[in-house]
C-alpha cells in the first residue's frame, strides 16, 4: 500500500515536473520569437512620423510600407538610432533628435556659387534640387538658393541639417538576422 502511495505521488512529482520544464520551454521559446529587442544586428521594422518644431509633418510610414533596417549598422540617423534601442514590439516613443545627432549643424562652407553655365538651364529657378557626383564619385545634392546676374548661388547642406526632428515611432517587428 505504501509502495502504490509513493508511486503515485512520484507520478504526479513528474507530471508537474514535465509541466513546469515545457511551460519554461515554450516562454523562452516565444521570448526569442516575439520579444526580442532592439539590439545591434536585429532586424527592425518601424512605424514612424517625423515632424519640425513648428508641427510641420517631414515624413511618415503610417499607413504605409514600415521602414525596415538592421540596427548598428548606420542605416539611421544617429540620434533615432540610439534612442530605438533597448526597445520591444509594441512600444511606442516619442523622440526628440538635435540637429548634431540628426543631419548634422548648417555649414557656411557649404554654401557654393557657380557660373550659369554649370546649371542646367531649365533649373535656373530658386528651390530647384540639382543632383551631381563628387569628386570620389557619391551623389551630391544641391539646392538653388539665388540667381545673380552670371552666377548661381546652390547650398550643399542637407535640407534637414541645423533643424531639430521630433519622430513619433512604434517598433512593429524585431527579428535575427539570418546568418549567410
Amino acid at each position: 500500500m505504501k509502495l502504490v502511495r509513493i508511486s503515485r505521488v512520484l507520478g504526479i512529482l513528474i507530471v508537474l515536473m514535465a509541466l513546469t520544464l515545457s511551460t519554461d520551454l515554450y516562454a523562452k521559446s516565444k521570448e526569442k520569437k516575439g520579444n526580442l529587442v532592439v539590439s545591434t544586428g536585429k532586424e527592425v521594422s518601424i512605424e514612424y512620423t517625423v515632424k519640425l518644431e513648428d508641427g510641420t509633418t517631414v515624413d511618415t510610414s503610417v499607413g504605409k510600407k514600415p521602414l525596415t533596417y538592421i540596427h548598428g549598422h548606420k542605416q539611421l540617423i544617429p540620434g533615432l538610432e540610439k534612442a530605438l534601442e533597448g526597445m520591444k514590439v509594441g512600444e511606442t516613443k516619442h523622440i526628440v533628435v538635435p540637429p548634431e545627432e540628426g543631419y548634422g549643424l548648417r555649414d557656411s562652407k557649404a554654401i557654393v556659387e557657380v557660373t550659369k553655365d554649370k546649371v542646367p538651364k531649365n533649373a535656373l529657378k530658386v528651390g530647384t534640387l540639382l543632383q551631381a557626383q563628387n569628386p570620389h564619385g557619391g551623389i551630391v545634392y544641391a539646392r538653388v538658393t539665388q540667381i545673380k546676374d552670371k552666377t548661381v548661388v546652390l547650398d550643399l547642406n542637407h535640407p534637414l541639417a541645423g533643424k531639430t526632428l521630433y519622430f513619433d515611432v512604434k517598433i512593429l517587428d524585431v527579428k535575427e538576422v539570418p546568418i549567410k
